[in-house]
Formats: C-alpha cells, structure tokens, sequence
C-alpha cells in the first residue's frame, strides 16, 4: 500500500475509534482494502476526490463481498473509504446507517419492508417491492434506495441437477405435478423456523399444493449437503448461496411468486446521497452488473473454494474492466 495510503487508513482508525464505543452495535473496524486501486471504465471523479465514505454491510460473505465491491468502486473513482463491512446483524447495520456511523451499504428491498418498515404482506414482483420499499423508507426515514440489482437473495427449494434432469423439473409447479404422481418422492429438508413461518412451508405449500410424505429439519448450513448426498430429494435454500454452485443443485423457480422479493440495493442517507449525488452514477454501473449468476460464483469463490472475499471482489472488477490495479497485485 502507498504511504498515502496507509496515513489514510491510519486517519480513519482515529476517525472510527469515538463509534466503536457503541458496543450495541457490533461495530468492528476492518484492515482496509490491501491493494491500490486505479480507475477503469469507472473514471475519477473530481467531486469524489478525497471524500471519505464509510462503507458498512452484515456480516455474511454475500454482503461483505458487496461491501468491498463497492469500495473499490468509490476508490476508482477518488473517494477515501472506512471500512466497516462485517457489522454484527441486520438491525445493527441498519442502526449504523441511520446514525451516520455508516454512510454507505448494500440491503435488500424484502429485509426493509418487512424487517425494518413493519408490513406484513410482500410485494409480488421485484419492481413494486422496490418501488414501495423506496418511497417509504425515504419518507419515514431518510433512507435512499439506489437503482436495484438483479442479485436477488431470496428463498427457494433446490434439488440435484441430475435429479431435476431426470424428473424434467424446473419450476415448483413441474414439483407439484411430479409429486403429486410420485408422494414417496415428497422428501424435504428444511429449516426448524421455516417450517412454521406464514412465508414458509405452509404458505408455500399452500399456494402450490404438493404433498410432503417426509420432512426432516437441519441447520441453514447442513441442508445443501442434506440433499447433495439423497438425505432428501428437496431442500429449502437461499437462492445466492455459493454452495449452490459448488455442489451443481439446481434452484427450483418460483414460478408463481411465492417467495418474498429480496434484491440488493445500495442504500445511503438522504444528506449524504444530496451532498455527493455523484455517488449513484459511481454504482450505477456496478449495480447493474450485478445478478444471481455473478453473485453465486462470487460467494463460491469464499465459502466452498476459500478464497479471500476482498480479493474475490477485486477481480471480479478487474474482470469487468470497472477497474485497474497495478501489475504484481
């Protein structure tokens, strides 16, 4: 790192040390991006040059690759970052943006309205959770919504890619009329909370109608191997996952719009995105690039290949050409 980089990281610390006091919030300062970082397609922008945005996300790989991502974003074009990715929850990343311990962060449109804004019911399509997720959290809150993404983390059930081929299933009505042929085959495998929350088992079942002969309950974690290895024939999943990719399952779509919708958006206060607009032509790009494909291989790359998430975020926008590093990084 230059010198200038390091008296910028060392800056920062000193600016950090007075937030990290609020224990609430599960605040922890990371080391900074270990690379110099130099424009691509995302060029300088001399409004941005030497602002200090501070970038948070949850602490899951998903949003702590999406927290560099934006980084190094924000460093191509000029700006100065904290990091504070890997913030202990979702109610405490939330806290940290509404308090300007944050001023930039990744969050998903599903989380906001039924987590942060209270309602009960989702939005049936991407677009109209976001419209609505936009509007409220701007006027109650003085959040802004960025354009979102097509990385849409939301539930599903997957099966093997061979079983799907064999069985020609695709959509989770292809599963209803299979199952309802085959009942010996309705084996799932699903979470203790999913299997009795209103968005869950019984909603989704209830809206489909497939029967469920057995129904086993593992840790988050456990399931994919549950149905990689024939534990069952089908497993609830999160549709981001990287082990998706790293075990070949196949995501069963939702094709009658069960699931609530779920697409990261970069969000950030309402004075700070108005005192740098500039900010959203920055991650426009970026956001734009971004789906479950992408994301999928990204979170591989960490959970199941063990790489590290910065630099699983640093080639990826290499690869896109949003930006450059110097030759030996």
């Amino acid at each position: 790192m230059s010198t200038s980089g390091v008296a910028r990281r060392v800056r920062a610390l000193l600016a950090v040390v007075p937030l990290m006091a609020v224990g609430a919030c599960g605040l922890n300062l990371n080391a900074a991006l270990p690379f110099d970082v130099q424009p691509g397609s995302i060029r300088a922008v001399p409004e941005l040059e030497g602002v200090e945005v501070t970038v948070g996300s949850k602490d899951f790989t998903e949003q702590i690759i999406l927290g560099y991502i934006a980084e190094l974003a924000l460093e191509a074009a000029g700006a100065e970052t904290i990091d504070l990715t890997n913030i202990s929850g979702s109610n405490s990343s939330r806290y940290a943006l509404l308090n300007g311990q944050v001023d930039l962060q990744w969050e998903y449109t599903g989380t906001a309205w039924l987590s942060y804004l209270g309602n009960d019911e989702p939005l049936p399509t991407e677009q109209e959770q976001y419209e609505v997720v936009r509007e409220a959290d701007l006027a109650e809150n003085g959040v802004v919504w960025l354009p979102y993404s097509q990385v849409n983390n939301t539930y599903a059930f997957a099966t093997t890619e061979a079983y799907a081929q064999e069985h020609d299933l695709r959509t989770m009505s292809d599963v209803t009329d299979f199952l309802t042929e085959n009942p010996q085959e309705a084996v799932f495998c699903i979470e203790t909370e999913f299997a009795n929350r209103p968005d869950g088992m019984p909603g989704v079942q209830e809206t489909y109608g497939f029967p469920t002969t057995t129904t086993k309950t593992f840790g988050t974690g456990a399931i994919y191997a549950a149905v990689d290895n024939g534990t069952c024939n089908f497993g609830e999943v999160f549709t981001t996952d990287g082990r998706i990719a790293g075990l070949n399952l196949r995501v069963i779509e939702d094709d009658k719009q069960f699931f609530p919708q779920y697409n990261a958006s970069v969000t950030l206060r309402e004075d700070f995105a108005s005192e740098h607009p500039q900010l959203a032509d920055v991650m426009a790009p970026v956001t734009e690039a971004l789906d479950n494909e992408e994301i999928i291989e990204l979170n591989k790359q960490v959970d199941v290949d063990g790489r590290d998430a910065a630099t699983v975020a640093r080639d990826w926008m290499v690869e896109q050409g949003f930006i450059t590093v110097p030759d030996g990084q």
